[in-house]
């Protein structure tokens, strides 16, 4: 059994020892961070007592800031601090994603319209008022009923199509867009499980180093505190000893400073190789999100533009073939913001997924998402359009007109 002075011994020691953790955690040990402040100078060799857990970015000179305080000082120049602060945002609300529209994919084309129920439910082509046929089509439909044993979908005022030609869809996808009231300290992005051969994400304790045992799920808003190389691979710290594979997130880089070529404190800036969007509003961020570019050979070109026709709803047709035998037609596109030409912001209800490059030259959106920048946006506001790769091709001459 242990004597009283053994006890006071150990309890004496249990509470040194609780009281560095709780300045480790707290940081009410640590000098504070300066904005601007260069990195910690080299510790005095002559110092043999080591400081108290905290951040040192300059030679404290009267000890060591070694040990915990070299690791602490490591963190607060990647912009982490402990306890590490969440990432303060808002999501989109979710209202905006709703729609009073109805769409459906048309399939089994050639479709025909019709003019009349009584010709919907014959299904004479030969009757037809008009016929569908393309690539990529969509309808929006005003109503649906069964009549005769068809189903029959009205896709405007007196114009009907069956439902074997209609393969409705069903519940937009939600929306991914945060919103910010300032500019975040630090990088973040969205976890994207579609480039995994697993449906979560391991986090490492290092870049290519054994997993923690966190996993990270499709969407996940995570934060990045830093970058390395492992190979050729890119890796983000995304918080204390947890690295993750950065081709798993779509990143933003918050940066308030208007791009060259734009005037004001408002634009839009649109990442092609993150596949992100950052809003900024008096030089501050206010929102983020996925997007869907153009894939190759329908590039988004870079550049920067401006907004000079708006439509909350709108159609969209064309073709780029002589052919025509990749036209597409899409009804009631949501919150169209044009900016070069036929190149245009919008709502996408016919993509399940973003994050990656994936239509035809236009920058998409969900519908949700497009609904808020389609409310803040004004004629005239800037955007910016670049690709940090240096992949997407830059000559004019390759660019002749956008698609959906």
């Amino acid at each position: 059994m242990m004597n009283r002075s053994a006890i006071l011994k150990n309890l004496t020691s249990s509470l040194a020892l609780c009281a560095v953790l709780l300045g480790l955690l707290s940081g009410s040990l640590y000098r504070p961070v300066e904005a601007q402040a260069a990195p910690a100078a080299a510790p005095n060799a002559s110092s043999q007592v080591l400081c108290l857990p905290g951040i040192y970015l300059y030679d404290p000179g009267d000890c060591l800031p070694a040990g915990p305080s070299a690791y602490l000082t490591q963190m607060a120049q990647k912009g982490l601090t402990f306890p590490v602060p969440p990432l303060a945002y808002q999501p989109v609300d979710p209202a905006l994603g709703i729609v009073n529209t109805n769409y459906g994919e048309v399939v089994n084309m050639p479709a025909p319209v019709f003019n009349s129920i009584d010709d919907a439910i014959k299904g004479n082509k030969r009757s037809a008022a008009e016929t569908l046929n393309g690539y990529f089509v969509y309808v929006s439909y005003m109503s649906q009923q069964e009549t005769g044993g068809k189903k029959l979908y009205e896709i405007r005022p007196g114009a009907y199509m069956t439902g074997n030609y209609i393969s409705r869809l069903g519940v937009m996808p939600p929306s991914r867009g945060i919103t910010f009231s300032s500019t975040p300290v630090t990088s973040f992005g969205w976890v994207l499980t579609y480039f995994s051969q697993t449906l979560q994400i391991e986090v490492r304790r290092a870049p290519g180093g054994e997993p923690t045992g966190r996993l990270l799920s499709l969407y996940e808003i995570v934060p990045v505190y830093g970058e390395e190389k492992s190979g050729e691979e890119s890796w983000y710290m995304i918080g204390p000893d947890e690295w993750v594979l950065g081709k798993y997130v779509a990143r933003v880089i918050p940066n308030a400073t208007p791009p060259e070529g734009i005037t004001g404190d408002r634009w839009i800036e649109v990442n092609l190789f993150e596949q992100t969007m950052a809003v900024y509003d008096k030089r501050q961020m206010v929102f983020a999100t996925l997007i869907a570019s153009g894939a190759e050979p329908f590039w988004t070109q870079p550049g920067v533009f401006q907004i000079y026709e708006t439509h909350e709803l709108g159609p969209m047709s064309g073709s780029f073939e002589a052919d025509r035998s990749d036209a597409y037609f899409l009804q009631d596109v949501p919150f169209i913001m044009y900016y070069d030409g036929s190149y245009a912001l919008h709502g996408a209800y016919w993509r399940a997924k973003m994050g990656f490059r994936q239509s035809h030259g236009c920058v998409n959106l969900t519908v949700g998402d497009a609904h808020w920048l389609y409310n803040w946006a004004d004629i005239g506001d800037w955007v910016y359009i670049w690709d940090p790769s240096g992949q997407t091709p830059t000559d004019p001459e390759m660019y002749k007109g956008g698609g959906y």
